[in-house]
């Protein structure tokens, strides 16, 4: 069974993008509400209110909406018509398939004098002798009754035997009464006897086994299920609980069973203790641990717009744990660090998260890249040099050392045949063009 609350609320006006405030219209049916609450104080401005298909027994706490124009109130518990007299702007009511044996509580709704349409069918009062007639003549603004419109000579004549049908209908509720006694006293004694065999059930199954268990309540459903209903607001409460409880149980199977499939467990340590490094949310991170000579920095780019309550850092001497949204991010420390002394802070710009980590042991010195650093012994004097991270190129050369002069590639000797070559070939040329007639002479 569930209750009306100002997250069911939101979840249901999403057409309203979640504000209650302004709320005309909402539809709560089938949730299993068992109250009408909070709606008159927190959704003031309503014009449509659906509530069918739920277990609401009593009409209350709608007087304040005076701009509601239509209520829907089919299958319920409801037994009477009554604290309706608020709803100054109501034009429809639906109470279809509910269990009103009172039909004078209609009387109630003489003071709306705005409502046109009423729906009565499937309730025991719409089986009443002359209940139309009644319903006509005391409800003079009706336009509509059960899909049927209202003549003006129904009315008259409803008008004309209105004394008649009333002392009719008081036998017919009077009827109603005794037989709903009746139910009421034969589904107490069934609930005393139903306690009594649960609790010998309880006092036999602390012996048994579950899976004895489980088939005598399989039973137990089947021989619900199979036996006819009353048709009683009990009976349809009954109904929704032990609905409820088999679908819990189906939940609860399942989880188990996504609990047994899930077998992976996550180690953050090893047999000896020593952690592990792990990127569990799959996050880039920069741990800086040579620029700083008292602090180990960590950087991680977190999502820009992240809650920082979705984040928890969890710094100790020799590793830092990070927890983004449930996933952990763990990395070993090159050094020993001051728990006491971490920070952490979000950058406003970019969203990312900078822990600033001092070292118990601060560097004498910080180490540039490609810069050679003489240490002096008193016995020996060694240079080291520190080489950075990236790749340098290399170019070999072949040959000898001294440069090479490329004007000397070619041999003189060859060369000097190849010029006289080219210049008997110009006199030749030369000596052709003179004989021929066709070409002028040079100028």
């Amino acid at each position: 069974m569930s209750r009306i609350t100002l997250d069911l609320l939101r979840k249901r006006s999403e057409h309203n993008e979640g504000e209650i405030s302004t709320l005309e219209e909402i539809a709560l049916h089938q949730e299993n509400i068992v109250k009408i609450e909070l709606i008159d104080k927190t959704c003031r401005h309503m014009k449509i209110l659906l509530l069918q298909n739920n277990l609401i027994s009593k009409i209350e706490n709608l007087s304040k909406l005076k701009r509601l124009e239509y209520l829907n109130l089919a299958l319920n518990n409801i037994e009477i018509i009554e604290n309706l007299e608020g709803l100054e702007s109501l034009k429809k009511l639906d109470l279809t398939v509910n269990f009103i044996g009172d039909l004078r509580g209609i009387k109630n709704l003489r003071y709306n004098e705005h409502l046109e349409q009423l729906f009565l069918m499937g309730n025991p009062c719409a089986d009443y002798q002359d209940y139309r007639e009644y319903v006509i003549a005391t409800l003079v603004q009706l336009k509509e009754l059960d899909g049927t419109s209202i003549e003006r000579s129904d009315r008259i004549k409803a008008l004309q035997h209105y004394a008649e049908i009333e002392g009719e209908i008081v036998r017919s509720c009077a009827k109603h009464k005794i037989k709903r006694e009746a139910e009421l006293l034969s589904y107490h004694e069934q609930i005393k006897s139903q306690k009594n065999q649960e609790n010998a059930d309880k006092e036999e199954n602390e012996n048994e086994e579950d899976k004895q268990i489980e088939d005598k309540e399989e039973k137990e459903d089947e021989l619900f299920w199979n036996q006819t209903s009353r048709h009683t607001p009990e009976e349809r409460i009954a109904i929704a609980e032990r609905f409820l409880r088999k679908q819990a149980k189906k939940n609860q199977k399942k989880d188990q069973i996504i609990e047994s499939q899930t077998t992976y467990k996550l180690k953050l340590f090893d047999s000896k203790g020593k952690p592990y490094n792990i990127n569990q949310p799959k996050v880039s991170f920069k741990l800086n641990e040579e620029e700083d000579r008292d602090h180990i920095i960590l950087e991680i780019a977190l999502y820009r717009y992240l809650d920082t309550c979705y984040v928890d850092v969890d710094v100790h001497p020799d590793y830092v744990r990070v927890t983004i949204k449930g996933k952990i991010l763990q990395l070993t420390l090159p050094c020993e660090v001051s728990v006491n002394g971490s920070t952490a802070r979000r950058n406003t710009t970019n969203g990312k998260l900078i822990i600033m980590m001092p070292r118990l042991n601060g560097l004498s010195t910080i180490f540039s890249n490609n810069k050679k650093i003489t240490k002096q012994n008193p016995n020996r004097c060694t240079t080291i040099e520190r080489r950075s991270a990236t790749s340098v190129r290399e170019y070999l050369e072949i040959g000898p050392e001294n440069n090479l002069d490329f004007l000397k590639i070619v041999n003189p000797s060859t060369n000097k045949t190849i010029v006289n070559n080219q210049v008997e070939k110009s006199k030749n040329e030369e000596i052709c063009c003179d004989n021929n007639l066709e070409v002028p002479p040079l100028e």
